[in-house]
């Protein structure tokens, strides 16, 4: 009976430490299950996949068809592909969150979006990397790397989310939650850039078929 009980506790200790590591690291955690299940799982892209031609439709208006497997792998990072806003462009437009409830104008205001921030890019003569980081981040980072050496990276990422919460830290609290991973940057995701430029060769692979 005693080392039953011993057992159960160090059971429960365990279980108390994996939820507390949970607590702090769970968008890591969520995000390494979401990537292993990605490339073990072909079919988790197949939604996504089914939006190509509107992606280059819309790319094309913008003579950037070349960048369609950025803008899959875009909306990949940002919903998967599911919802009635699989870019996550409402805010882009100036409306609240998830408020366009159509696909195909989710498509065109993301693939609009993208397209404003590859021109300043290109003007201001940033990296690829910027340019994605702006989609999640907006212009204003575009900016802020071209005063810092022109090429992405987290910390700069970090340092433009910091300068953010600093001038509007009601509106930018990840939630209150100080476990989530990007506190306490929590303008904008930080690690954007670098979770979609991964994810980019599994995506040119399976829009050739392989």
């Amino acid at each position: 009976m005693k080392k039953r009980l011993e057992c159960l506790l160090n059971i429960f200790i365990v279980l108390l430490a994996f939820l507390g590591a949970f607590a702090v690291w769970g968008n890591e955690l969520r995000h390494l299950i979401s990537r292993s299940y990605y490339f073990f799982s072909p079919q988790s892209t197949n939604k996504v996949l089914s939006y190509e031609t509107d992606i280059e439709k819309e790319l094309k208006k913008h003579d950037i068809v070349s960048l369609t497997p950025i803008l899959m792998t875009i909306m990949y990072q940002e919903s998967r592909g599911e919802g009635k806003d699989p870019m996550q462009a409402s805010e882009s437009a100036g409306l609240k969150r998830n408020e366009i409830r159509d696909p195909h104008f989710s498509i065109q205001q993301g693939v609009y979006h993208f397209y404003q921030m590859y021109t300043i890019g290109k003007k201001y003569n940033v990296d690829m990397d910027t340019i994605i980081q702006s989609y999640n981040m907006g212009p204003g980072y575009i900016y802020y790397v071209a005063k810092n050496g022109f090429k992405h990276n987290e910390n700069l990422a970090k340092e433009y989310s910091k300068i953010q919460v600093i001038r509007n830290p009601k509106l930018y609290t990840c939630g209150q939650f100080k476990g989530n991973f990007r506190y306490p940057y929590c303008f904008g995701d930080y690690t954007y850039a670098t979770k979609v430029k991964e994810e980019i060769p599994t995506m040119v692979k399976r829009l050739k078929g392989s």
